[in-house]
Parts: structure tokens; C-alpha cells; sequence
């Protein structure tokens, strides 16, 4: 059988003064891979203001399987990846950065533990044991770890899939058949969190290696990915919103629950009060009277419990009643996906349905 095919994807906005180094090191990490896999470098150049294009498109020309894709305006990640996805041909897709936080080296390790699992994503992950983060701002380094944690938790939790430690990250390794028939709309980098999400949706098998993120020195005219204050908001924002698409239910069941936790006290008190109150209510008479007066005593007594129990209550009601509504939501969501990825895989181009043999050996 022909040796698998390998499409390297570097998605680069405004990378001029490091690229052809990264490209260098790149096409260098793949020549020792030569021997297992054949390769392909896809450069997507997002509509770059400087002369990114030029410099990917002069090395293309001086090495065989390199190709560039160009948007005439930024696009952002989500479709400089979808881009790059739709117009690889390999059997397996590995995604770097184009500053290359990760060595190109990461690529044979993707390599190996894709083909040693046979899982769909396989995610480089500096905060698996094992990994390091350097030299990356402090500010940063917290606020990635946390999304990630927060978002690891929000992530559904199966057999089929590693504890996942980094879902944010987009340096990985892909099935290439499987994430060119994943349904993908997110235009940032949220659309890594929705591969996973939408991977998990459909049982397939993702792992972690652990590895070294390195930003190194600044350089001159090197752009740094989030280094302005305003992308840090915009990650933390699209991590809020990754999370909530991962599990939008505990939104707001968890809150709905504290707050019925917290009316029930106020409420003890006011039902405690209305049961005093009760015993020294006018004599003779009927029930509801009786009652009425107790109750009215009780808030005379104490209205702030009243207001502040019942308040509580009503929000805890219809916060938990959101969140089995968001809950039925999502079942729906994962249905009607998972049935209309199954009906684009089992449907060739021209529309009519293809035979498809499962693969006894897959794990998923």
C-alpha cells in the first residue's frame, strides 16, 4: 500500500519576517518523516497587509507540495482553517502556527500517537504532565490555563477520549477524512473548542501528548497571537461561549440550584414564624382566617425574609426550568447533527447514497 499522505496547515496573518523560517524548519521536520509518509505544506495566507503571500508563494516555488491558499481579506482562523481543511488532500491533517510556538518536531509525535490509538484528533497539550509553558506573558499563561480548565470541565466526559487538558490549543493532528465531513461554522479561534465539542457529539476518539509551548524572545516584526489586552477579552469571552455550547444547561441549573438553597432559608423563617403566629391567632376562628392573620403577623415581623425568600424562589424556578428547556435543546442539537453528518458521509457528490464498510479495528 502507498505510504499515508501528510498536509501540514499553517494559517498565517501578517507573518512576513517569520515565515520563511518557520517553512524552512518545517519542510526540514518533513524530510525525516520521508521514509513513513508522503507530505504536503498548505500555507493559508488570511488576507495579510504586508508580503506573507509573496514570501509563501516564492517558497512554493522553489519546493514541490507546497501550496497557498490567499483570502483577499482577514478572515480570521475558523475559515483560513476550514479553507485549508476543504483543499488538503491528506489522510491525516496536521495544524501548526506559523510562528511555530511548537517545533516542528511536534509533527512526528502527532504522527505516531494518531497511528498508536487510531484516534480521530490526537492535541499537543502543554498542560499534560510532561508539558511546559514558556515564556509566554504571566497574565496570559493564567487566563489560557483556566479557559482551559473551565472548558475541560464544561467538556463532555466519555470512554472513548484522554482527559483532556487543552481544548483551546490548535495545534494538532486530524483524520483527514473526518474533520473534511465535520460541519464547522465558528469564524475565530472558538472553532477549536467546536471541533471538539461537535467531535464528542459523535464518539470519536481524541488523545493528548504532552508538549513544550514556546513564544521565545520577541523578535522584531514578529506578531505576537494575543499579546494586545483586547484579544485576551476576546478569548476569555469565546471561552465563556465555548462553554456554553459544551454544557449551556449548567448555566443555568447551577445558579437556579444555589439560589434555591439560599431561598429555602428566609423560607424555614417565615414558615416558622407564620406556625407561631398561628397558635396565638384569634380564637374561634375558621381556618383561613386564622391562617391569614398568622401569615400577616409573620410579615410584619420579619418582611425582609418574605421578600427575599419568595424573590429567591421564583428566580431559582425559572432558572432550573432554562436549564431542562437548554438541556432538551441540546439533545436535540446532538440528534439532528449527528444525523446530518451521517447522511453527508453516506452521500457522494453527485448526491445519490455510497456504500460505506466500517472499519472493525476503529476504537470509537
Amino acid at each position: 500500500m502507498s505510504k499515508p499522505l501528510v498536509s501540514v496547515v499553517l494559517p498565517a496573518y501578517n507573518e512576513e519576517a517569520g515565515l520563511r523560517s518557520s517553512l524552512d524548519r518545517v519542510w526540514t521536520a518533513l524530510e525525516a518523516l520521508q521514509a513513513e509518509y508522503r507530505t504536503e505544506i498548505v500555507v493559508v495566507d488570511d488576507g495579510s497587509t504586508d508580503r506573507t503571500g509573496q514570501v509563501a508563494e516564492s517558497f512554493a516555488g522553489e519546493h514541490d507540495g507546497v501550496r497557498v491558499l490567499r483570502h483577499w481579506e482577514n478572515l480570521r482562523l475558523g475559515q483560513a482553517l476550514r479553507s485549508a481543511f476543504q483543499a488538503s488532500r491528506g489522510d491525516i491533517i496536521v495544524v501548526l502556527d506559523a510562528d511555530l510556538s511548537y517545533t516542528p518536531e511536534i509533527i512526528g509525535a502527532l504522527l505516531k500517537r494518531m497511528h498508536e490509538t487510531r484516534a480521530r484528533i490526537v492535541i499537543a497539550s502543554p498542560y499534560r504532565k510532561g508539558g511546559k509553558v514558556l515564556n509566554v506573558p504571566l497574565f496570559r499563561k493564567i487566563m489560557s490555563r483556566w479557559a482551559n480548565r473551565f472548558l475541560c470541565r464544561m467538556a463532555t466526559k466519555d470512554r472513548f477520549s484522554d482527559r483532556l487538558t487543552n481544548i483551546t490549543g490548535m495545534v494538532r493532528a486530524y483524520d483527514g477524512e473526518f474533520i473534511r465531513g465535520l460541519c464547522l461554522w465558528a469564524m475565530d479561534v472558538d472553532i477549536n473548542s467546536e471541533i471538539i465539542n461537535k467531535a464528542k457529539i459523535l464518539r470519536a476518539r481524541i488523545v493528548e501528548i504532552p508538549a513544550v509551548l514556546d513564544w521565545g524572545p520577541a523578535k522584531p516584526g514578529v506578531r505576537r497571537r494575543g499579546k494586545r489586552g483586547r484579544d485576551t477579552l476576546r478569548s476569555i469571552i469565546q471561552s465563556l461561549v465555548s462553554g456554553f455550547l459544551f454544557r449551556p444547561f449548567m448555566f443555568f441549573i447551577g445558579p437556579g440550584l444555589g439560589l434555591l438553597i439560599l431561598s429555602l432559608y428566609p423560607l424555614f423563617w417565615t414558615f416558622l414564624h407564620t406556625l407561631q403566629a398561628y397558635g396565638s391567632a384569634t380564637p374561634g376562628a375558621s381556618f383561613d382566617f386564622r391562617l391569614s392573620e398568622a401569615i400577616g403577623a409573620a410579615f410584619k415581623l420579619a418582611p425582609h425574609a418574605f421578600i427575599v425568600g419568595g424573590i429567591s424562589l421564583l428566580v431559582a424556578v425559572q432558572l432550573i426550568s432554562l436549564g431542562l428547556l437548554a438541556l432538551q435543546k441540546k439533545r436535540y442539537f446532538v440528534e439532528l447533527f449527528t444525523l446530518g453528518t451521517l447522511i453527508l458521509r453516506n452521500t457522494d457528490a453527485g448526491g445519490s447514497p455510497r456504500i460505506v464498510v466500517a472499519d472493525p479495528l476503529r476504537k470509537e
